[in-house]
């Protein structure tokens, strides 16, 4: 789980976590943080995702941090958003049309990077992370952001020895360790295994989805 795992996953076009559709919990959740619309949004290892454009289209600018490059080349290039590239300390910064999308290591950041953050949509961040790495995560993610955020996570509860991540399986009690101090609400949880032909033809004989509310 280096940084050259990830590398060669986006090399590799090995990248079955991108979705090609925004994310219907996001669109559905999303109104539960009671944001006024054009806070900054922060989204921790965001790749390409759809769901920075359908953030962006609702009012709010998007800050987000991602280790492949390629990720964020693909992303300006497949929405035509000419995203301007300039480099800022250990990162690279490719922005523009509303996003400041920072190319480089996670546990580089500083809290001047997420200064004025209000909101943080973490779907792919959590659970693509070994157990190991994902105190550390959340622990630099919680010292860097400002007093007063709201997050809307997202994760898979699965028995882990059913199949290696990721996906990686974050049961509620982790999370609640986790955010131990943090105001947590469980918005929605469902076995989507179904959903899922591929994790089904594993082995695996739950898959539980969990939506998270947050708050600081």
């Amino acid at each position: 789980m280096d940084a050259e795992f990830w590398h060669t996953r986006w090399q590799r076009g090995e990248i079955g976590f991108h979705k090609a559709s925004i994310n219907p919990l996001l669109q559905r959740w999303w109104p539960r943080l009671q944001l006024g619309g054009e806070e900054p949004v922060w989204v921790p290892l965001c790749g390409k995702s759809l769901d920075l454009l359908w953030l962006r289209e609702q009012g709010h600018s998007v800050r987000g941090v991602e280790l492949a490059r390629a990720a964020l080349e693909d992303f300006s290039a497949e929405h035509q958003l000419a995203l301007q590239w300039r480099s800022s300390g250990e990162f690279e910064i490719a922005e523009g049309a509303g996003f400041e999308l920072f190319c480089g290591d996670f546990f580089a950041l500083q809290a001047e990077q997420l200064n004025g953050i209000k909101a943080v949509y973490d779907r792919a961040a959590l659970i693509a992370l070994p157990p190991e790495m994902r105190a550390r995560y959340v622990a630099h993610q919680r010292a860097l952001l400002p007093a007063g955020w709201r997050m809307l996570l997202v994760t898979l509860d699965y028995p882990q020895e059913q199949r290696p991540g990721p996906p990686f399986s974050v049961p509620d009690a982790e999370v609640r360790r986790l955010y131990e101090g943090c105001q947590i609400e469980v918005l929605d949880e469902q076995d989507v295994l179904a959903d899922h032909a591929v994790f089904a033809s594993q082995g695996m004989r739950s898959l539980v989805e969990r939506v998270y509310l947050i708050s600081d």
